[in-house]
């Protein structure tokens, strides 16, 4: 791969942020209303008794889970501003590969995360008083296995828009939607049917949230599952980036690639 391809690429897409100012709000827009909704719940349940914290519960949690979000809607953005200008063409009729203008997207994905979940810390710092450094070194591991995660999940919604075209846009923005409740984002796992356990248990962030919480609530956790979750979220990755190569294959031997548009497929 070449370096200076990739960079000239996510420089467009820093050039695109730093120029529109809607595309630079909805980095926080979203991630804020959470922030509020959640913080302000989980002070009233906390206010109600019972001795449970479930502001830094709930906080922690969200903070985390909206950084994998952030990560998927990062890098499907991105691929979509090429869709939306019709300059999908024109990045592939270049010497630029497929690894490149991937790598490229991640990178993206990476500094709207980055700046996202630095926002957020504050805010829940600031306004709430729960800080996520409460994880300690886990937080870390928790991020990795997010980002992964996220960027197997963005690299998901690029092939499936690149297959059933632009319209199939409303597959991706609800797909987090789809995971969050199979992952236990908010809640432990054990509260979900049995068979819906066993589902779980193939979702890497369903291995993070339960040690968030082992961690808060001062249980401990067994490192040995975080090391499962890991593996597993590079399992997803590889197979999504061998999903997105089929996917984009099969565009170009169907001439697709050459009629992709905004407006018609």
């Amino acid at each position: 791969m070449n370096s200076t391809r990739i960079y000239a690429l996510f420089l467009r897409q820093m050039y695109l942020i730093r120029d529109n100012p809607t595309r630079f709000v909805q980095i926080f827009g979203w991630s804020f209303f959470d922030i509020l909704l959640w913080g302000f719940l989980s002070s009233y349940l906390t206010a109600l008794g019972g001795g449970t914290q479930f502001t830094p519960l709930f906080l922690g949690a969200i903070v985390v889970w909206n950084f994998a979000i952030r990560v998927m809607h990062g890098s499907a953005t991105a691929f979509f501003e090429d869709v939306w200008a019709r300059n999908f063409l024109n990045i592939f009729a270049s010497p630029v590969t497929i690894e490149e203008y991937l790598t490229s997207l991640v990178a993206t994905a990476i500094v709207t995360a980055v700046l996202g979940i630095a926002v957020m810390m504050v805010l829940v710092y600031f306004v709430f008083g729960v800080s996520v450094f409460m994880y300690g070194w886990l937080l870390w591991f928790f991020l990795l296995i997010l980002f992964i995660s996220g960027t197997a999940l963005g690299i998901l919604s690029i092939a499936i828009v690149l297959r059933f075209g632009p319209s199939a846009e409303w597959f991706v923005w609800p797909i987090p939607e789809f995971v969050a409740p199979f992952i236990g984002v908010l809640y432990p796992v054990s509260v979900l049917p049995s068979w819906v356990q066993q589902f779980s248990r193939l979702l890497p962030p369903t291995y993070v949230f339960e040690g968030a919480r082992a961690t808060v609530l001062g249980y401990g956790y067994d490192i040995r599952l975080l090391i499962f979750g890991f593996g597993l979220s590079i399992v997803y990755l590889v197979l999504s980036y061998l999903f997105f190569k089929r996917v984009y294959a099969r565009a170009v031997r169907g001439g697709l690639i050459a009629r992709y548009s905004a407006e018609s497929v």
